[in-house]
């Protein structure tokens, strides 16, 4: 991915670990957990903590994480995906909280059912954790498969959104 010369940072601590946050000009840029998958290195971004996009989007996980929130309204910047992968992320904000789909729901659901692997890749680049919420997102038989920030916090959220897991 190619992030904006613009992109600066801070970081959030969650009941989950902490997270990087970055935002451009055009939105929120990404959430990761530290150590994830795909972690983009962040050394080059400022650090901001006044930014207001990463104010709002440290605020609102704040609100997820305390059960006072199920969906983010976030402005994010998906330029930094292909228009696939933009269009799986998109998917998957149309889960609900509390409810899981698999990767063969997402690739019907942007109409190419048989990309399957692809979806998979795409949902295991998306760099917004939580906040386009992946980890809703099961194996075909509703296990819980491939989360770039690992198995134990996918299980925690989907918990956390009441899915039994």
């Amino acid at each position: 991915m190619q992030f904006k010369p613009d992109t600066v940072r801070c970081t959030l601590m969650t009941p989950l670990g902490e997270v990087t946050l970055a935002a451009s000009s055009h939105g929120l840029a990404g959430i990761w957990f530290n150590g994830q998958r795909h972690e983009p290195d962040v050394s080059a971004w400022p650090m901001h903590t006044k930014h207001p996009m990463l104010r709002q989007a440290s605020s609102e996980l704040q609100d997820f994480f305390s059960g006072k929130r199920q969906t983010f309204s976030l402005m994010l910047d998906a330029s930094l995906g292909t228009t696939f992968q933009q269009g799986v992320w998109a998917q998957l904000r149309r889960i609900p909280a509390g409810r899981t789909v698999s990767y063969g729901d997402i690739a019907q659901g942007i109409g190419q059912p048989t990309a399957v692997r692809a979806v998979g890749a795409a949902v295991g680049r998306n760099p917004w954790s939580v906040v386009v919420p992946c980890h809703r997102v099961l194996g075909a038989n509703g296990a819980l498969t491939g989360y770039a920030g690992g198995l134990d916090r996918k299980k925690a959220l989907l918990q956390l959104e009441g899915v039994p897991v």
